[in-house]
């Protein structure tokens, strides 16, 4: 079953650091983020990785070149400015008929046989896991007269779900394929067609949007949160959960289209 990772985008957001590096080359505990989303695979017996790349591909080309982790690696040059729909179209010829498909710059503790009997048991052409959203503001709560009762920190907001990026898609997928923006454009399309389902997985995920995100994370591998990333497959800290979900507009919010 092949992994396909979007590794191709300019990462503008975490400007200055991706004018000469691509963002999927920023490190994660020494490691580029985007070999700790490969492990997240193999680690878990998915090894066979297809790399969609772009923006300052020699870079990563050089970092691959001559290095073995016992994975098969197939780098595929989709095109400088492709956005993240034509990523993936651009390497349909190469999928399995069944395959996942994730961005280089987010990590999460799913389970993917989970997430992957989610998708077998629905006849969509996709699935979308994702992840209650984690306010960036702290909260103030109070009473009806406004008297401030507490402070919350970046709280998790239950009722209100993202998508984490992780999918599985059947390669069917690419008749009903329609524009070049995944979120924007091919999502929608499919939703309008009820062929797009949501698996919810309430462990851990966050994402590397930015500079500050970056560091975020290496203190948190400095601190061993991350420490599940090098653990062998069936040993996943946050086991996920599925929910019979369809994915709608409340449930499949858009992801962030630097991503990829």
């Amino acid at each position: 079953m092949k992994v396909l990772i979007l590794a191709g985008g300019r990462g503008t957001r975490a400007y200055p650091y991706t004018e000469y590096l691509p963002k999927p080359m920023m490190p994660v505990g020494g490691k580029p983020i985007l070999v700790r989303v490969m492990q997240i695979f193999a680690n878990q017996g998915y090894k066979d990785f297809i790399l969609s790349i772009g923006y300052r591909k020699e870079i990563i080309q050089d970092y691959f070149e001559g290095r073995s982790h016992g994975w098969s690696i197939d780098l595929v040059d989709s095109g400088d400015d492709a956005d993240t729909g034509d990523r993936i179209y651009r390497c349909r010829a190469r999928l399995s008929d069944c395959f996942f498909a994730t961005y280089s710059d987010g990590l999460c503790d799913i389970e993917l046989d989970r997430l992957l009997q989610f998708h077998a048991a629905h006849h969509g052409a996709v699935t979308i896991t994702s992840v209650a959203l984690r306010s960036q503001y702290g909260t103030i709560d109070t009473d009806a007269t406004g008297r401030v009762l507490a402070f919350k920190e970046k709280p998790i907001l239950r009722e209100h779900r993202i998508n984490a990026g992780f999918f599985v898609m059947n390669k069917r997928v690419f008749d009903l394929w329609e524009g070049k923006n995944l979120e924007r454009e091919v999502f929608p399309a499919l939703l309008a067609r009820n062929a797009l389902y949501s698996y919810q997985h309430d462990g851990f995920f966050k994402s590397m949007d930015s500079s500050k995100d970056q560091q975020e994370l290496e203190e948190m591998f400095e601190r061993g949160e991350l420490d599940w990333i090098d653990r062998p497959a069936g040993v996943i800290r946050g086991a996920a959960k599925a929910g019979p979900t369809v994915g709608s507009s409340s449930q499949v919010l858009p992801a962030s289209s630097a991503r990829g």
